[in-house]
């Protein structure tokens, strides 16, 4: 049976309760998220054809401590980097290293920032030079997934509406939802209850009450859904080697719908693409 309970009163740590946070945390998130959001703004003059993704984690280590946050991801579970850099086929979890983007590539940055013990996380896709048709609408079409799976958020509902505004899109866009990986509550802790499908039904899931706060990032491939996990037990990627592309945003729920707390405050959720 799923509980609810203040996340004032909350232990930090994950016990499959789902934590409700009132003002004073949504305060903080917006601080921890706009700190993010404001990297991945500033990415966009980086990505190019020639620059190595380990010099964009470089970036994103520098800018976090430059304005007193810690990268989440940097010695998480033994990971070494301060964000995700997954190109072309990789779904997720791609490690940043010395390899040169070349012109055509298409890059996921997934950055999460700790500020004052808070986490925002977000993720855009960035296309590296001039890009071929197809990976425009695959970034096209995922964006859509996530904005559709973001409009179906309000007090009342079940996660699993979620889920299925972002399939029903992407299937309809001859896509595919990777099943493998999900979004998560966030807040205090890096990863927390519920985990948010990006695919199912509208009935399943746990109800949304306002005051929590979660990630919604679809992974949507141009292939079929299925995934594999390389040997460094970090990297997946699509089974049949087709593009994948992920976005993600921060997301509260509140009184009357939700609030977007990692928008970009330059308008460029969607690097590249025509506004």
């Amino acid at each position: 049976m799923v509980t609810y309970l203040d996340a004032a009163t909350a232990p930090l740590r994950n016990t499959g309760q789902i934590r409700l946070y009132g003002e004073e945390g949504f305060a903080g998130m917006r601080k921890a998220c706009d700190l993010t959001a404001r990297c991945l703004d500033e990415l966009v003059s980086i990505v190019a054809p020639g620059v190595t993704t380990e010099t964009i984690d470089r970036f994103v280590f520098e800018f976090g401590m430059d304005h007193g946050a810690l990268p989440a991801t940097l010695n998480y579970r033994g990971y070494t980097k301060s964000s995700c850099t997954s190109i072309n086929h990789v779904v997720c979890h791609g490690i940043p290293d010395n390899k040169p983007l070349k012109d055509g590539d298409i890059v996921n940055i997934d950055v999460t920032y700790i500020l004052d013990g808070w986490h925002g996380d977000s993720s855009r896709m960035y296309p590296v030079g001039t890009i071929k048709r197809a990976a425009e609408r695959l970034l096209e079409v995922t964006h859509e997934c996530l904005m559709r799976g973001i409009a179906a958020i309000r007090p009342g509902a079940r996660t699993g509406a979620i889920g299925a505004a972002i399939q029903t899109y992407a299937e309809g866009e001859r896509c595919s939802v990777v099943r493998d990986f999900c979004g998560h509550g966030v807040g205090q802790l890096f990863h927390d209850a519920p985990n948010i499908l990006h695919y199912g039904s509208a009935s399943e899931g746990v109800e949304m009450r306002p005051g929590m706060i979660f990630t919604v990032e679809p992974m949507i491939n141009l292939g079929r859904p299925h995934v594999k996990v390389l040997s460094d037990g970090w990297t997946a990627v699509t089974r049949d080697r087709s593009l994948s592309a992920q976005y993600e945003h921060t997301i509260g729920v509140t009184e009357t719908g939700c609030e977007i707390f990692t928008l970009s405050p330059k308008n460029l959720d969607r690097p590249g693409l025509p506004a």
